[in-house]
This record gives structure tokens, C-alpha cells and sequence, in this order.
């Protein structure tokens, strides 16, 4: 689903169905359905609360086993370094 002109770094499950996260929550199927298609801020460890935790951005596509993502990361320092973690399989 990833469109023509989204040049993405990686990509993979921003959430399952069903699934207890790490921050205590359960996504049900379609909680998402909503933003199928929108390009949403790739934040570090969910933590909103600083905008230095901003690290790129997703393309989020709604599916029936959960939500996948084709992400963009940007070009600060803690981007860097999270595409350096991701290319080397850390």
C-alpha cells in the first residue's frame, strides 16, 4: 500500500489485534480503520511529551490482523541513531 512517492526506511506492525502492549493497552481490530492511509509522527517509546521524541513518520495501513506502517525517519540525532538500530538489527 505504500505510496509511489513515500520513500520509506522501514516498515512493520505498529500494532496487533488484540495484544497487550507494552503500555498496558489492548488494540482491537479497527480501532485504527479511521487513519487507513494517513501519515502520522513516528514517535520514540510513545513518549509525546517531548518533541525531541519525534523521529520521522508512518503511512499507517489498517489490516485485518492490526495496523502496519511504512516509516520515514527524519534527520535528528535520535533518528540517526534509531535507523542506525534498525539497519543494523538492533
Amino acid at each position: 500500500m505504500a505510496e509511489k512517492n513515500f520513500d520509506y526506511d522501514f516498515s512493520g506492525w505498529a500494532t496487533r489485534n488484540n495484544l497487550r502492549c507494552s503500555d498496558g493497552r489492548t488494540i482491537e481490530r479497527d480501532a485504527f480503520r479511521d487513519n487507513h492511509g494517513q501519515i502520522v509522527p513516528l514517535v520514540w517509546q510513545h513518549n509525546h511529551n517531548e518533541v525531541y521524541n519525534v523521529i520521522g513518520h508512518a503511512l499507517l495501513e489498517n489490516r485485518k490482523e492490526g495496523v502496519y506502517a511504512y516509516c520515514s525517519f527524519n534527520d535528528s540525532d535520535m533518528a540517526e541513531h534509531a535507523r542506525s538500530c534498525v539497519k543494523h538489527h538492533d
